[in-house]
């Protein structure tokens, strides 16, 4: 008898046909990895929330449209961050959509409503974000409106998980195990976009946002002095600076910052006004202007000492 108490073990999975909405073509890579020509940082830059790969039965069954199902996208993200290979470190991109799979979940945190059948024993059914309707298969974009327009099949989610969310972490799992074995410690970057104003589903609707989101899970994620360096770097840049406020770190940040490991993790929220064009999902004349700024940053992280990266004694 199989045992659902627990998560089976990730059998081959068959990968989605997907469609670039840059109009690239047919793409089926759940993510890529930009290496570095030798990595000299203790640092793993990722961008789980950026991929705009949709799988074109999902598009077919959503409601929605096309830009609509984009705005539940960091676009572009990856592109702000695309010197991080230069300066020697590596950067994981997420190809699949945040509104077709999320990394920054949980891998079995779905809404029981969602479905057309009972969910295995092992799924989380109940969380803050599962109640938000976002949950590792998000029931809503981030505006609040339905993706899907019928019930879903287990098996389905099952096979988007292990095919798309799956690889991701194993990816990142290792890229981090190489940076900690190499330094004996190491800074995970995990980039992120907000809209300029707090939707009606945040914590803070209606409010113009800061510029800059560092979140550290209050200090229990991240190095206070690795969390201060980039703060100072961005408010040198004469950028608006909050820290853990409205955002202190997603499932990303707890799961893997663990500064008593030699795992540090900070996520940076970068409010999308400052590059982008958001109702349309367009490029704007402050893309490349920011993205001359992160360089910065990512390079002066470098100057992070890997002693204060290491495990605690």
């Amino acid at each position: 008898m199989p045992d659902n108490r627990k998560p089976p073990a990730r059998a081959r999975s068959r990968q989605a046909t997907a469609v670039s909405v840059d109009g690239e073509g047919m793409l089926e890579s759940a993510l890529r990895i930009d290496r570095p020509a030798r990595q000299i940082l203790p640092v793993v830059v990722a961008s789980p929330h950026s991929g705009r790969d949709y799988p074109v039965d999902f598009v077919e069954r959503s409601p929605l449209s096309p830009l609509r199902l984009r705005s539940s996208e960091d676009s572009f993200v990856d592109e702000l961050f695309a010197s991080a290979p230069e300066h020697g470190a590596p950067l994981l991109c997420a190809h699949f959509p945040r509104a077709f799979i999320d990394p920054n979940r949980e891998a079995w945190e779905l809404d029981p409503n969602m479905f057309d059948g009972p969910l295995p024993s092992y799924v989380n059914t109940s969380s803050p974000r599962i109640a938000a309707g976002l949950g590792t298969i998000a029931r809503v974009v981030t505006n609040g409106e339905n993706i899907y327009a019928s019930k879903l099949s287990f098996e389905d989610a099952r096979l988007a998980i292990e095919s798309h969310y799956m690889p991701y972490h194993e990816a990142l799992a290792e890229l981090l195990a190489e940076a900690s074995d190499r330094f004996g410690g190491c800074l995970l970057v995990d980039c992120h976009s907000m809209p300029s104003i707090g939707g009606p589903m945040d914590r803070d609707p209606g409010f113009r946002r800061v510029d800059f989101v560092l979140g550290d899970r209050h200090g229990e994620a991240c190095a206070a002095e690795v969390t201060d360096l980039a703060r100072s770097v961005l408010e040198s840049q004469d950028y608006l600076v909050t820290r853990n406020n409205p955002y202190a770190g997603g499932f990303t940040t707890v799961h893997y910052g663990r500064p008593k490991t030699g795992v540090h993790a900070l996520q940076i929220e970068i409010n999308r006004g400052l590059y982008m064009d958001e109702m349309r999902v367009q490029r704007m004349d402050g893309l490349a202007p920011l993205r001359d700024n992160i360089s910065r940053l990512i390079e002066t992280l470098a100057a992070i000492d890997s002693d204060m990266l290491r495990p605690a004694p």
